[in-house]
Protein backbone atom coordinates (compact mmCIF):
# COMPACT_ATOMS: atom_id res chain seq x y z
CA UNK A 1 0.00 0.00 0.00
CA UNK A 2 1.42 3.38 -1.01
CA UNK A 3 2.23 5.90 1.62
CA UNK A 4 0.70 9.37 1.55
CA UNK A 5 4.07 10.76 0.41
CA UNK A 6 4.37 8.22 -2.40
CA UNK A 7 0.86 8.96 -3.60
CA UNK A 8 1.58 12.68 -3.55
CA UNK A 9 4.79 12.17 -5.53
CA UNK A 10 2.96 10.07 -8.14
CA UNK A 11 0.28 12.71 -8.50
CA UNK A 12 2.91 15.43 -8.84
CA UNK A 13 4.83 13.36 -11.42
CA UNK A 14 1.70 12.73 -13.46
CA UNK A 15 0.73 16.39 -13.34
CA UNK A 16 4.15 17.69 -14.36
CA UNK A 17 4.41 15.01 -17.02
CA UNK A 18 1.11 16.17 -18.42
CA UNK A 19 2.38 19.72 -18.54
CA UNK A 20 5.47 18.62 -20.49
CA UNK A 21 3.36 16.61 -22.93
CA UNK A 22 0.99 19.55 -23.42
CA UNK A 23 3.95 21.86 -23.92
CA UNK A 24 5.50 19.56 -26.49
CA UNK A 25 2.24 19.15 -28.41
CA UNK A 26 1.86 22.92 -28.76
CA UNK A 27 3.50 24.51 -31.79
CA UNK A 28 5.36 27.79 -31.52
CA UNK A 29 3.65 30.66 -33.35
CA UNK A 30 4.21 34.39 -33.95
CA UNK A 31 3.46 36.40 -30.84
CA UNK A 32 4.46 33.63 -28.42
CA UNK A 33 6.93 34.49 -25.65
CA UNK A 34 9.69 31.87 -25.23
CA UNK A 35 12.16 31.02 -22.47
CA UNK A 36 15.45 29.82 -23.99
CA UNK A 37 18.25 28.43 -21.81
CA UNK A 38 21.64 27.00 -22.73
CA UNK A 39 23.08 24.59 -20.17
CA UNK A 40 26.12 25.96 -18.29
CA UNK A 41 25.88 29.23 -20.27
CA UNK A 42 23.62 31.54 -18.24
CA UNK A 43 24.61 34.59 -20.30
CA UNK A 44 22.70 33.08 -23.25
CA UNK A 45 19.42 32.80 -21.38
CA UNK A 46 16.73 34.79 -23.19
CA UNK A 47 13.00 35.42 -23.13
CA UNK A 48 12.31 36.61 -26.70
CA UNK A 49 8.95 37.02 -28.40
CA UNK A 50 8.45 35.33 -31.76
CA UNK A 51 8.24 37.91 -34.55
CA UNK A 52 5.56 38.05 -37.25
CA UNK A 53 8.10 36.37 -39.55
CA UNK A 54 8.25 33.42 -37.13
CA UNK A 55 11.80 34.07 -35.94
CA UNK A 56 13.49 34.86 -32.63
CA UNK A 57 16.65 37.00 -32.40
CA UNK A 58 19.23 35.01 -30.43
CA UNK A 59 22.48 36.24 -28.96
CA UNK A 60 25.60 35.50 -31.01
CA UNK A 61 23.79 33.53 -33.75
CA UNK A 62 21.12 35.92 -35.07
CA UNK A 63 17.55 35.16 -36.16
CA UNK A 64 16.32 31.57 -36.00
CA UNK A 65 12.98 30.53 -37.50
CA UNK A 66 11.05 28.57 -34.87
CA UNK A 67 7.38 29.11 -35.81
CA UNK A 68 5.61 25.84 -36.54
CA UNK A 69 8.03 23.82 -34.40
CA UNK A 70 7.47 22.17 -31.04
CA UNK A 71 9.66 23.52 -28.20
CA UNK A 72 11.78 20.36 -28.42
CA UNK A 73 12.32 20.74 -32.16
CA UNK A 74 13.17 24.41 -31.70
CA UNK A 75 15.76 23.49 -29.05
CA UNK A 76 17.34 20.96 -31.44
CA UNK A 77 17.46 23.57 -34.21
CA UNK A 78 19.18 26.09 -31.95
CA UNK A 79 21.69 23.42 -30.84
CA UNK A 80 22.47 22.64 -34.49
CA UNK A 81 22.86 26.34 -35.31
CA UNK A 82 25.24 26.86 -32.40
CA UNK A 83 27.40 23.97 -33.63
CA UNK A 84 27.32 25.04 -37.27
CA UNK A 85 28.44 28.55 -36.33
CA UNK A 86 31.20 26.93 -34.25
CA UNK A 87 30.07 28.77 -31.17
CA UNK A 88 29.70 25.65 -29.01
CA UNK A 89 30.74 22.00 -29.44
CA UNK A 90 28.01 20.19 -27.50
CA UNK A 91 25.27 22.68 -26.61
CA UNK A 92 22.27 21.60 -24.57
CA UNK A 93 19.34 23.93 -25.16
CA UNK A 94 15.97 24.13 -23.45
CA UNK A 95 13.00 25.95 -25.02
CA UNK A 96 9.66 26.47 -23.31
CA UNK A 97 6.64 28.52 -24.31
CA UNK A 98 6.30 30.99 -21.49
CA UNK A 99 3.31 32.89 -22.84
CA UNK A 100 1.06 31.81 -25.70
CA UNK A 101 -0.21 34.43 -28.13
CA UNK A 102 -3.76 35.07 -26.98
CA UNK A 103 -4.86 37.05 -30.01
CA UNK A 104 -7.20 35.66 -32.64
CA UNK A 105 -7.16 37.40 -36.03
CA UNK A 106 -10.48 37.72 -37.83
CA UNK A 107 -10.01 38.77 -41.45
CA UNK A 108 -12.07 39.25 -44.59
CA UNK A 109 -15.79 39.91 -44.81
CA UNK A 110 -16.58 40.88 -41.23
CA UNK A 111 -17.73 44.32 -40.11
CA UNK A 112 -14.78 44.90 -37.78
CA UNK A 113 -11.75 42.88 -38.98
CA UNK A 114 -8.76 42.84 -36.66
CA UNK A 115 -7.11 41.03 -33.76
CA UNK A 116 -8.99 40.21 -30.58
CA UNK A 117 -7.75 38.80 -27.28
CA UNK A 118 -9.27 35.50 -26.17
CA UNK A 119 -7.78 33.61 -23.25
CA UNK A 120 -9.50 30.28 -23.92
CA UNK A 121 -11.09 28.45 -26.87
CA UNK A 122 -14.36 30.04 -28.00
CA UNK A 123 -17.02 29.02 -30.48
CA UNK A 124 -16.66 30.42 -33.96
CA UNK A 125 -20.01 32.19 -33.73
CA UNK A 126 -18.77 33.94 -30.59
CA UNK A 127 -15.58 35.04 -32.35
CA UNK A 128 -17.50 36.29 -35.40
CA UNK A 129 -19.76 38.24 -33.06
CA UNK A 130 -16.73 39.93 -31.48
CA UNK A 131 -15.70 41.05 -34.98
CA UNK A 132 -19.10 42.65 -35.60
CA UNK A 133 -20.64 39.79 -37.57
CA UNK A 134 -20.53 39.06 -41.28
CA UNK A 135 -20.91 41.62 -44.02
CA UNK A 136 -23.50 41.32 -46.78
CA UNK A 137 -20.82 39.92 -49.10
CA UNK A 138 -19.55 37.19 -46.76
CA UNK A 139 -19.23 33.65 -48.05
CA UNK A 140 -20.67 30.96 -45.80
CA UNK A 141 -17.53 28.81 -46.04
CA UNK A 142 -15.24 30.11 -43.29
CA UNK A 143 -11.67 28.92 -42.80
CA UNK A 144 -9.84 28.65 -39.47
CA UNK A 145 -6.05 28.34 -39.57
CA UNK A 146 -4.75 26.74 -36.42
CA UNK A 147 -2.22 28.42 -34.17
CA UNK A 148 1.34 27.83 -35.35
CA UNK A 149 0.54 25.56 -38.31
CA UNK A 150 -0.36 27.12 -41.67
CA UNK A 151 -1.17 23.65 -43.03
CA UNK A 152 -3.72 22.85 -40.32
CA UNK A 153 -6.98 24.41 -41.50
CA UNK A 154 -10.55 23.75 -40.45
CA UNK A 155 -13.57 24.79 -42.52
CA UNK A 156 -16.85 25.83 -40.96
CA UNK A 157 -20.03 26.29 -42.98
CA UNK A 158 -22.30 28.94 -41.52
CA UNK A 159 -25.70 27.62 -42.51
CA UNK A 160 -28.69 29.89 -42.97
CA UNK A 161 -30.54 27.37 -40.80
CA UNK A 162 -30.00 28.39 -37.18
CA UNK A 163 -30.00 24.84 -35.79
CA UNK A 164 -27.34 23.67 -38.23
CA UNK A 165 -25.26 26.79 -37.63
CA UNK A 166 -25.35 26.18 -33.87
CA UNK A 167 -24.88 22.41 -33.91
CA UNK A 168 -21.91 22.28 -36.32
CA UNK A 169 -19.73 24.92 -34.68
CA UNK A 170 -15.97 24.58 -34.36
CA UNK A 171 -13.79 26.01 -31.61
CA UNK A 172 -11.36 28.85 -32.25
CA UNK A 173 -8.21 28.75 -30.12
CA UNK A 174 -5.99 31.64 -29.02
CA UNK A 175 -3.56 32.41 -31.83
CA UNK A 176 -5.82 31.06 -34.61
CA UNK A 177 -6.65 33.01 -37.75
CA UNK A 178 -10.26 33.16 -38.98
CA UNK A 179 -10.79 34.10 -42.63
CA UNK A 180 -14.22 34.96 -44.04
CA UNK A 181 -13.92 35.11 -47.85
CA UNK A 182 -16.07 37.13 -50.23
CA UNK A 183 -19.06 35.29 -51.67
CA UNK A 184 -19.32 34.87 -55.44
CA UNK A 185 -21.60 37.41 -57.10
CA UNK A 186 -24.02 37.39 -60.05
CA UNK A 187 -25.33 40.55 -61.71
CA UNK A 188 -28.79 41.46 -62.96
CA UNK A 189 -28.84 44.56 -65.15
CA UNK A 190 -31.26 46.33 -67.44
CA UNK A 191 -34.98 46.85 -67.03
CA UNK A 192 -35.46 45.42 -63.52
CA UNK A 193 -36.60 47.12 -60.33
CA UNK A 194 -33.24 46.92 -58.51
CA UNK A 195 -30.35 46.26 -60.89
CA UNK A 196 -27.05 45.32 -59.25
CA UNK A 197 -24.89 42.50 -57.99
CA UNK A 198 -26.17 39.77 -55.69
CA UNK A 199 -23.93 37.51 -53.58
CA UNK A 200 -24.58 33.78 -53.70
CA UNK A 201 -25.11 33.06 -50.01
CA UNK A 202 -27.67 30.26 -50.22
CA UNK A 203 -27.11 27.07 -48.25
CA UNK A 204 -26.32 25.12 -51.43
CA UNK A 205 -24.14 27.96 -52.82
CA UNK A 206 -26.22 28.04 -56.00
CA UNK A 207 -28.42 30.60 -57.72
CA UNK A 208 -30.69 30.28 -60.74
CA UNK A 209 -31.97 32.80 -63.28
CA UNK A 210 -35.36 33.07 -61.58
CA UNK A 211 -33.79 33.50 -58.15
CA UNK A 212 -31.51 36.27 -59.42
CA UNK A 213 -34.39 38.09 -61.14
CA UNK A 214 -36.47 37.82 -57.95
CA UNK A 215 -33.65 39.38 -55.94
CA UNK A 216 -33.55 42.23 -58.46
CA UNK A 217 -37.22 42.98 -57.78
CA UNK A 218 -38.41 41.30 -61.03
CA UNK A 219 -38.56 42.89 -64.46
CA UNK A 220 -40.65 45.99 -65.11
CA UNK A 221 -43.61 46.11 -67.49
CA UNK A 222 -41.43 47.74 -70.18
CA UNK A 223 -38.85 44.91 -70.24
CA UNK A 224 -38.36 42.72 -73.28
CA UNK A 225 -38.27 39.35 -71.47
CA UNK A 226 -37.92 37.32 -74.67
CA UNK A 227 -34.66 39.13 -75.50
CA UNK A 228 -32.92 38.51 -72.17
CA UNK A 229 -29.21 37.76 -72.45
CA UNK A 230 -26.80 35.87 -70.23
CA UNK A 231 -23.22 37.17 -70.43
CA UNK A 232 -20.66 34.71 -69.10
CA UNK A 233 -16.92 35.22 -68.81
CA UNK A 234 -14.89 32.28 -70.13
CA UNK A 235 -11.15 31.77 -70.77
CA UNK A 236 -11.90 32.37 -74.45
CA UNK A 237 -13.71 35.65 -73.75
CA UNK A 238 -17.31 36.74 -73.22
CA UNK A 239 -20.04 34.26 -74.09
CA UNK A 240 -23.37 35.88 -75.00
CA UNK A 241 -26.39 33.57 -74.69
CA UNK A 242 -29.99 34.41 -75.60
CA UNK A 243 -32.68 33.55 -73.05
CA UNK A 244 -36.46 33.82 -73.16
CA UNK A 245 -37.17 34.90 -69.59
CA UNK A 246 -40.92 34.89 -70.23
CA UNK A 247 -40.91 31.17 -71.11
CA UNK A 248 -38.73 30.38 -68.09
CA UNK A 249 -41.08 32.28 -65.79
CA UNK A 250 -44.08 30.45 -67.23
CA UNK A 251 -42.42 27.08 -66.72
CA UNK A 252 -42.26 26.35 -70.44
CA UNK A 253 -38.46 26.27 -70.35
CA UNK A 254 -36.26 25.03 -67.50
CA UNK A 255 -34.65 27.43 -65.08
CA UNK A 256 -30.89 27.84 -65.60
CA UNK A 257 -28.17 27.66 -62.94
CA UNK A 258 -25.92 30.71 -62.86
CA UNK A 259 -22.18 30.75 -62.31
CA UNK A 260 -20.12 33.29 -60.32
CA UNK A 261 -19.74 36.60 -62.19
CA UNK A 262 -22.56 35.79 -64.63
CA UNK A 263 -24.45 38.84 -65.93
CA UNK A 264 -28.16 38.64 -66.67
CA UNK A 265 -29.26 41.52 -68.92
CA UNK A 266 -32.97 42.24 -69.32
CA UNK A 267 -33.29 44.81 -72.16
CA UNK A 268 -35.66 47.74 -72.19
CA UNK A 269 -38.48 47.82 -74.69
CA UNK A 270 -36.61 50.37 -76.80
CA UNK A 271 -34.99 49.57 -80.10
CA UNK A 272 -31.77 51.38 -79.23
CA UNK A 273 -31.18 48.98 -76.34
CA UNK A 274 -31.57 45.88 -78.49
CA UNK A 275 -27.97 45.78 -79.73
CA UNK A 276 -25.95 46.66 -76.64
CA UNK A 277 -22.52 45.07 -76.91
CA UNK A 278 -21.57 42.29 -74.48
CA UNK A 279 -18.42 44.18 -73.51
CA UNK A 280 -20.48 47.26 -72.57
CA UNK A 281 -22.74 45.14 -70.37
CA UNK A 282 -19.73 43.49 -68.72
CA UNK A 283 -18.10 46.86 -68.04
CA UNK A 284 -21.25 48.22 -66.41
CA UNK A 285 -21.43 45.16 -64.16
CA UNK A 286 -18.09 46.00 -62.54
CA UNK A 287 -19.58 49.15 -61.02
CA UNK A 288 -22.97 47.66 -60.14
CA UNK A 289 -24.21 48.16 -56.61
CA UNK A 290 -24.10 45.04 -54.46
CA UNK A 291 -27.32 44.03 -52.74
CA UNK A 292 -27.89 41.31 -50.14
CA UNK A 293 -31.04 39.25 -50.17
Amino acid sequence: MLSKLSEALLVLFAWTGGVVLAQESLLIAPGDSLHIQVFDTPEMEQRPRVTDAGTVPLLFIGDVKVAGLTPGAAASLIETTLKEKQFMLRPRVSVTIQEVNTEVSVLGQVNQPGSYVITAPRSILSVLSIAGGLTELADRHIAVERHGDAHDKVEYFLSNTSREAMDNQVLVNPGDVVLVPKAPVVYVLGDVAHPGGFPIVTNDSKMSVLQAVALAGTATHTAMLSKTRLIRKTPEGLQDMKLDLALIQNGKKPDIALQPDDILFVPFNWMKNMAVASSSIANSATSALIYAH
